[in-house]
């Protein structure tokens, strides 16, 4: 398991990048990527690794649009793993919650989502990602 990148969710993708690049300068900037299944768009800020994944919603139905109402910022953290299934059945025995079982991502990997159900840290909410398979 490898931590690939940090969700921040914004309101606007563009704007939040105009103010980031203001004060850091990045690698690379991706464009926005639709993620259909989660109603978002992302894009990744290059900085090293792990990477900063800006998050806006496309619609009122996206998961993370209670989120946003509540002020947005640090989401998630995202591990990357090798199997996604293994992984997830792997926290569901140690107690999280799974809130995402996989879905299509970005790139076309598959991504889920648990809750650590941790009580002493905000942060408890990860993202898998399947490592990328060669083709």
């Amino acid at each position: 398991m490898k931590l690939h990148h940090i969700g921040v969710v914004v309101n606007r993708i563009q704007d939040s990048v105009g103010e980031l690049k203001s004060y850091i300068s990045f690698q690379n900037i991706s464009l926005p990527i639709p993620v259909v299944s989660q109603k978002v768009n992302v894009c990744f800020l290059k900085i090293g690794d792990p990477a900063l994944e800006l998050i806006e919603p496309t619609s009122t139905e996206s998961p993370i649009n209670d989120f946003l109402k509540k002020g947005g910022g640090i989401h998630h953290l995202c591990f990357e793993v090798s199997d996604i299934h293994k992984e997830l059945d792997s926290l569901a025995e140690k107690g999280a919650t799974i809130l995402v079982s996989p879905v299509k991502g970005f790139d076309e990997r598959l991504i889920a989502f648990a809750d650590l159900n941790m009580k002493n840290t905000r942060c408890g909410l990860i993202e898998l990602l399947e490592t990328k398979r060669e083709s």
